[in-house]
This record gives structure tokens, sequence and C-alpha cells, in this order.
């Protein structure tokens, strides 16, 4: 088959013009790599891609020949993957891709019928005329509820998230929530290991915690008060910039003029206080000076 198919394997000059035709840019098409016989007058020549962004990809391009005939024919010309092309992650379906906090307003996650997660709710009996109500405590007026696997999948991952008891917080804290009076414990078996915090100071505000679990906004501890950390060095007392004040004892005042006849205190004349006074005021600088 070899010798039979040398048209074809000889034919590198037609392969190169289709596959340049059949790029954006004749730079696009490096060398010749090599040829393969697929089958009975069906060969293949691959050249290497110079394409941006296409590294280990070839352009495979496929000739043909009728039965007894001396031209070759052009299949067709794709752009192909080697074996070290860099190629695109697989193609994952969006249900399948979303993770946990992707849903933003307006997303609506696709309709799973069946969901592993999830079993049949409480259906009132067709054979009774009139079923009794279901319990509103209960939750029963729904189509579905969780099963077992579905509360230990939940359970399992909020006891390892961020509110469980290996977080730093939780290991730092004096006391569990099971102790808190925030804590809020939950209906049916999750109320044995996680409550709903309802401390506005806590970090947890309105999350589900495990009961092991802990912060420092605990309603029964209290702050352990230690000595102070602020510095108290021995006062500093500077000698160099005493500044030295000379006092002086003030004279004796001396007795008040006598009153004239007839006059009281409340009398005296407004000129002979205001002599005093002034008598008094030299008096006291001279002694100074």
């Amino acid at each position: 088959m070899p010798g039979k198919e040398s048209l074809l394997k000889e034919a590198v000059d037609l392969a190169r013009a289709a596959a340049i035709e059949a790029a954006e840019r004749p730079d696009d098409v490096g060398e010749h790599v090599d040829v393969v016989v697929d089958a009975e007058r069906l060969v293949t020549h691959r050249f290497a891609s110079k394409m941006a962004g296409y590294p280990g990809w070839f352009w495979t391009v496929t000739l043909t020949r009728v039965p007894r005939g001396r031209v070759a024919t052009v299949c067709e010309v794709e752009l192909l993957p080697g074996p070290d092309a860099l190629l695109a992650p697989a193609w994952v379906p969006w249900a399948d891709r979303i993770r946990p906090g992707d849903i933003g307003p307006g997303d609506v996650l696709p309709f799973k019928a069946d969901d592993p997660r999830l079993q049949p709710g409480w259906k009132p009996d067709p054979k009774q005329f009139d079923p009794p109500p279901p319990i509103p405590e209960l939750a029963l007026a729904r189509n579905r509820v969780l099963n077992a696997d579905g509360r230990a999948e939940a359970a399992q991952r909020w006891y390892r998230g961020k509110h469980g008891p290996t977080t730093a917080g939780a290991l730092k804290s004096s006391a569990a929530c099971s102790t808190c009076a925030f804590a809020l414990p939950l209906a049916g078996s999750m109320g044995q290991m996680f409550a709903v915090c309802a401390n506005e100071w806590s970090p947890d505000d309105g999350q589900v915690v495990s009961l092991d679990h802990g912060c420092g906004a605990h309603s029964e501890t209290d702050v352990d008060y230690g000595p102070t950390n602020w510095p108290n060095p021995a006062p500093i007392i500077d000698e160099h910039g005493v500044v030295a004040i000379e006092l002086h004892v003030a004279a004796p005042v001396p007795d008040a003029a006598p009153l004239p006849d007839g006059a009281t205190p409340d009398e005296e004349p407004l000129e002979t206080f205001t002599e005093t006074i002034a008598e008094e005021s030299q008096a006291i600088a001279e002694e100074r000076q």
C-alpha cells in the first residue's frame, strides 16, 4: 500500500495550498511535519500551526484519489490538536459547574427531579374523604423534604465550615455556644448539634453555629482584667530649669483713721477712704524697694 499511495504522499504542495487557503494568513501554516497513510487511496499530511494561541496544533489535510486515478484530491482540512497542544478544560454543564455562593439576584437553579438529598414529603391519602391537615410545626405540606443523607451532608458541611468548632475565634473563646443565652436551638435532629446565633454583637449573628462553637460575645463570660499596659515611669525632675522666686513679707496695714464726730462706718466720706488706700499702697511699695 505505501508504494501505491506514493502519488498522494508526494502531493505536499497541494496539501500546503489547501491549508493556506483555510488559514486566515499564509504565515499561520508552518513546516511539513509528517504524512500518514490512513487507508487505501487516503493519506493525511500534517503541517505545524503558527497561529497565536495554538501551540502544539497541526493543520491536517487529507488527500484521496479515485480508483486508478493519477490526480490527488483534497478531502478536508482541519486544525487539530497534537499530544502537546494547549487545550481548553473539558466542558461541564452549568448545573454541575455552579458552586456555593454563585447564585445572585435573579438567578434560578434548574429543577432536579432526582436529587439524592431529597425524599417525597407528606401527601394526603386519596382514600380518605377528609384528610387531616398537616401540622405546621412539622412542615409536612411540602412535596419533598430532606432525607437522612441530605441532613448528614448539611451537618457535615456546617460543622466543618467557618461556624464550627475549629475556627480561630472558637478556639480562643472561653465558653461554647451551648451555654450561651443567645443560641436558639434548631428543631428536629439538627438541634442536637446546631443553633442559630441571635446576638447582634457576635460575628455569627443570624448564622447557624455548632453548639461547640464560640466567640467573644458569649452571654455568660466576662473580661479578665489584668495589669495595665500603660507605661508608668518615675517622674522626671528638671533641676536645671528651676526659677528662684524671692518672697517678701507685706508690711502690716496701719489702723484706719478715726471717724469724724457723729459719723458711722457706713457714712465714711469717700475722699477719706481713697486717701487711706493710697497711703497704704505707697507704704507697701516703699517697703518692697
